[in-house]
């Protein structure tokens, strides 16, 4: 603040006026041109001194007001800050096209739950308690569950990988109704199709293996998926469990026994934060993996196929930003990606001693080498 009296002295004649304009400035009060006339020296009145600070104060309650006025973001995350940095400047970038710059024009208060999901439902209820403008649920559907059950007034603005309809996270995918809408990634949707796409890069296999992480309420559906899907081809299903990164090496320890040619990972926030664990034990039992995300692809991975997960980011930093304008939930439509993402990685597969298909190196998006 403006400080008068850094050298405050009593005289008998008046008080000596020292002023820092610097904190003036950033405070957005003008100091009047008959101080700033005063000598080094010259004495003010006290009444002169009231007045002045009766300005700092005023000047002082105005920036309150404006830093109480500026609009917070619940960004209520799954996963871990490390390993998901360009996904935050992907939802920053989406809130940016709205107008929304985070420590300019809004605030943005964080919560990880770093893949701990029974930790999901107390930093759901501290944002509440924060009475924050709208809540970015990500991480997938434990972490939109969580905010559902926490608030029925504040917008909710969710990524996950179930159907939302199915899940009754919203009426429709056109009209959500409530407090919630946001961008479905179709990830158990889009599981029978990774499998198929498996099958083709490795037609010799008939037993494949699937991750899932029994903490996350979508496992279940997802295996029913699977195992139809399965069935369908004539192949052999065998079911991990993993919810944790000792049960990933237990559970990836049992490959060999289980006699598994391939190993399909389940979507889920967890593994996609443990990407490069997983990766690297498939790698040490020589077992082709299948995955959501490219990140696990580029990190060694064989084959993924999926959304842009920094897409997805950006369009819950749009909505976001759009209900800060005033855009209701109820009115914003469930938005579904426009495209999947088809990556192989050549290096991979050529450690593994497997040739990719044509057909598959035709309608990839992305081929790494």
């Amino acid at each position: 603040m403006l400080t008068i009296g850094n050298r405050l002295r009593a005289h008998a004649a008046g008080i000596q006026l020292v002023i820092n304009l610097k904190t003036a400035e950033a405070l957005g009060l003008a100091v009047p041109p008959s101080i700033l006339a005063r000598r080094r020296g010259d004495r003010v009145n006290r009444r002169e001194l009231m007045l002045l600070l009766g300005g700092v104060m005023t000047a002082a309650r105005g920036l309150r007001a404006q830093q109480q006025a500026m609009p917070v973001i619940g960004f209520l995350s799954s996963f871990s800050p490390g390993p998901f940095g360009p996904y935050v400047a992907a939802f920053r970038q989406g809130l940016s096209e709205t107008g929304y710059v985070e420590g300019k024009n809004v605030a943005i208060e964080y919560r990880w739950a770093e893949g701990q999901y029974d930790r999901l439902p107390a930093l759901a209820a501290d944002l509440v308690g924060r009475e924050v403008g709208v809540i970015a649920s990500l991480g997938g559907f434990p972490s939109v569950l969580a905010a559902k059950r926490a608030t029925t007034t504040i917008p909710v603005v969710f990524e996950t990988g179930v159907d939302p309809v199915a899940a009754g996270l919203v009426a429709s995918l056109a009209r959500p109704g409530g407090n919630l809408t946001g961008v479905t990634m179709q990830a158990g949707e889009l599981m029978p199709k990774r499998l198929e796409l498996l099958s083709e890069l490795v037609p010799q296999v008939r037993v494949i293996a699937l991750l899932v992480n029994p903490n996350n309420p979508a496992a279940e559906p997802m295996i029913r998926d699977v195992e139809k899907a399965v069935s369908a081809k004539g192949l052999q299903l065998s079911v991990l469990k993993a919810g944790s990164e000792a049960e990933i090496d237990a559970a990836l320890a049992t490959l060999v026994q289980l006699q598994a040619g391939a190993l399909l990972i389940a979507a889920d926030p967890f593994f996609n934060s443990r990407r490069e664990q997983l990766v690297a034990l498939a790698s040490r039992h020589a077992v082709p993996v299948m995955s959501e995300v490219r990140e696990s692809v580029v990190a060694g991975g064989l084959i993924s196929y999926g959304p842009s997960i920094p897409g997805i980011y950006r369009q819950v930093g749009i909505y976001a930003g759009r209900i800060l304008n005033g855009a209701k939930p109820a009115d914003l439509p469930v938005e579904q990606p426009a495209r999947f993402e088809l990556v192989v990685n050549l290096k991979t597969a050529k450690t593994l001693g497997l040739t990719v298909p044509p057909s598959i190196l035709s309608r990839a998006d992305e081929v790494i080498e």
